[in-house]
């Protein structure tokens, strides 16, 4: 989700006016006040619904402080499972322990001969932590936790707590007499909101993606062809007979496929799946980072829908959001009645723009918590690469914030140096753990070497999104064709920084929602020239070097902007013009993946070379793109006017036959049918400083694709 327009609703929470600020004893400052909050959610079709309970069973109401009976259980009851080693305890609290989901939360297990669930919760400034659920009634003083030393863990094990039971855990805090029921940071599976409560579950399932698996790193690589189709799973498609409900991930998975496959997409890309308690934050406001959000199904559903795509040839690529959490007071915000897992000054730790609050990375365990869900992304549900949310956001100090709203870095400056050092110790985890997937940053600055390796001082990233071409593109295409002339260098720009990073061009769902309107209605034009125009910008996109990204609805030219609570338009597949879009890009992802000239150097300016960039009178560029394997070039002319430009010469390299592959005007895509019967000899005539030419009919607002075989 773009720094621009990240939904700013969230779960409203009620705040007490509280007192001083006071000095924690381990050195971080403490709230202002204690907080219980309550979160209003919504049901999972996007409808308000009323504020969440806590459980599903009526809670014992708490005493204001432990008991002293309580208390005598947790210091003298029967050590915990031994799940939890020093090392790991060691490794947590330096901060390098990143396999937390094997360790932390609710795992069933057998001791001593007795089965039963073990928990475990990092809490240091509770003075009194149990396990609530559905098998003691809620009652906060059945099964007392007990604190692993100085680590700040508390553990238990339950025998009479099994699978599918729903729990919480009950935190009295040591300061202001703070008590919360809190759901399970590291959570499997959760209840489907509004309810709130974490799930005894496990993660067993038997996968049959061993070949995807095997060769997905040359799938994926900077020279491979990686287009990628942006979806969310509650909006895609919809039962309209069932009142308009969402599909599970089982019931998603083939119908995604197949549509995926007649797109050619390469990879799908999920906006967020990570259990959230407001549907309408599109799952950008994340309370359960280790869990796929159960409005959709189990972790085993889930796991389901990614296995199956991959046995049909697809990647999975996970929206993943380590930049901000929500205030809900039932998640990670004040958990021990400290500001735990964020800052305790909102200058650092409160993110204006989004009412949420932001992670200290300087803090040991939290770095241990974040990087421990990226891999269990990684290692437990085979994802194939993380797109990182709002890297702008995390990158400075004063990212959308006045002066006086931020402080400073220890050298005086506005970089995030806590957020710089997570970011580079992410990726380096992520790419030793799993080399042969991918990490994507959304970074709309211009922050130096986001996609270069760490050795040479870069953040360690894969790809990046690269936001200043997606910008001045759609810039370019909303202005009148008469217009174009004037602002030549829109297409022209990227040219003086195209390699300076491992790029995707995204069209992401950022540019269809909050009134933007949708990509075909941008389009300049009537009716016609709409389509023409959107079949050209999708023409140059994946002319341009770098990955390709989507988001769904514009694969056939959804006219309404997107919305969260309602499905695509699929009846729009039933007219021709829109079934046009949709064969465009199905072929241009089919040249696309078939021709290494357009993807083999997509990260090497030897792939790339202007031929014209400054026909701005003609509006008119064009360009050649070049294999690394095989020698061969495919020349790229676009005509950004609706005049046909016959006659036309462009310079080539080459003498021989030069073949038409691509001509967006086509008939069959709803267009003006202006060719080139199948392609042209080259002449030995000098155009545009290279020693032959052809000489072409120029299609009106389209983008034409010539091969030459090395």
């Amino acid at each position: 989700m773009s720094d621009e327009t990240k939904p700013t609703r969230r779960s409203r929470a009620r705040k007490v006016d509280g007192v001083a600020e006071t000095p924690d004893p381990q050195g971080e400052a403490q709230p202002t006040a204690p907080r219980r909050t309550r979160a209003r959610s919504t049901t999972p079709d996007g409808a308000a619904a009323q504020p969440a309970r806590r459980s599903r069973a009526r809670q014992a109401p708490p005493t204001d402080q432990p008991s002293e009976t309580a208390v005598a259980i947790v210091q003298a009851g029967p050590s915990a499972a031994p799940l939890l080693t020093d090392d790991d305890i060691y490794l947590f609290n330096e901060g390098n322990h990143f396999r937390l989901y094997e360790k932390l939360g609710a795992h069933e297990a057998v001791i001593d001969g007795e089965r039963g669930t073990y928990f475990a919760v990092w809490a240091p400034n509770a003075e009194y932590v149990a396990v609530i659920g559905d098998w003691n009634g809620w009652d906060t003083g059945r099964n007392p936790m007990r604190v692993r030393g100085s680590s700040g863990i508390w553990e238990a094990f339950i025998p009479e707590a099994k699978r599918g039971d729903c729990y919480k855990f009950h935190i009295a805090s040591r300061y202001y007499g703070y008590r919360e029921d809190k759901t399970d940071p590291y959570g499997t599976y959760y209840e489907v909101p509004p309810r709130t409560g974490a799930i005894v579950w496990n993660r067993a399932y038997t996968w049959g993606d061993s070949a995807w698996m095997q060769t997905r790193g040359k799938l994926q690589g900077l020279s491979a062809p990686m287009s990628i189709y942006e979806v969310h799973i509650g909006s895609w498609m919809r039962v309209p007979e069932e009142g308009g409900r969402t599909l599970s991930y089982r019931e998603l998975a083939p119908r995604l496929a197949e549509h995926v496959k007649r797109c050619g997409f390469t990879h799908v890309e999920l906006l967020p799946i990570t259990e959230h308690p407001f549907y309408g934050s599109w799952g950008y406001q994340t309370t359960g980072f280790f869990a796929p959000t159960s409005r959709y199904g189990t972790p085993q559903d889930f796991m389901y829908f990614v296995d199956y795509l991959h046995q049909q040839g697809i990647g999975v690529i996970l929206d993943w959001v380590p930049s901000h959490f929500p205030t809900d007071g039932f998640g990670l915000s004040y958990f021990d009645g400290t500001h735990l897992y964020e800052h305790a000054d909102p200058r650092k730790g409160y993110h204006p723009d989004w009412g949420s609050y932001i992670f200290n990375y300087g803090r040991n365990e939290v770095r241990s918590f974040l990087i421990s869900s990226a891999l269990c992304w990684l290692d437990q549900y085979h994802i194939d690469g993380l797109r990182v949310d709002a890297v702008a956001s995390m990158l400075y100090l004063d990212y959308s914030r006045k002066a006086g709203e931020w402080i400073p870095n220890e050298y005086g400056g506005n970089e995030n140096i806590e957020a710089i050092m997570f970011l580079r110790q992410f990726n380096a985890e992520v790419y030793k753990h799993f080399p042969d997937v991918q990490t994507i940053a959304e970074e709309s600055t211009a922050w130096p070497m986001v996609s270069r390796p760490l050795y040479v001082g870069g953040l360690g990233f894969g790809f990046k999104w690269d936001m200043g071409w997606m910008h001045d593109t759609l810039q370019y295409f909303r202005r009148d064709p008469i217009y174009r002339r004037f602002h030549h260098n829109e297409l022209t720009f990227r040219g003086l920084y195209m390699f300076s990073e491992n790029y995707v061009l995204a069209l992401s769902h950022d540019e269809v929602v909050h009134g933007k309107g949708s990509l075909l209605d941008k389009m300049a034009g009537d009716v016609w020239q709409k389509f023409a125009n959107l079949r050209l910008l999708y023409s140059y996109m994946f002319a341009q070097p770098g990955k390709k990204l989507l988001f769904m609805g514009g694969e056939f030219g959804q006219w309404r902007e997107w919305k969260h609570d309602e499905s695509l338009d699929w009846h729009l597949l039933s007219f021709p013009s829109h079934r046009g879009v949709l064969d465009t890009l199905a072929t241009l992802n089919q040249i696309y993946i078939n021709e290494p000239a357009m993807h083999e150097l997509d990260a090497d300016p030897a792939g790339y070379e202007w031929v014209d960039a400054g026909d701005a009178e003609g509006s008119t560029y064009s360009f050649m793109r070049k294999a690394r394997s095989n020698g061969d070039l495919i020349l790229v002319i676009v005509n950004a006017t609706p005049v046909v430009r016959y006659n036309y010469r462009v310079g080539v390299p080459r003498l021989g036959w030069w073949q038409e592959i691509f001509n967006s005007d086509a008939a069959e895509y709803w267009g003006s049918g202006v060719g080139n019967a199948g392609g042209r000899m080259a002449e030995d005539h000098p155009a545009h400083g290279r020693p032959h030419s052809l000489v072409i009919d120029l299609p009106p607002l389209g983008a034409l694709f010539f091969k030459s075989q090395g």
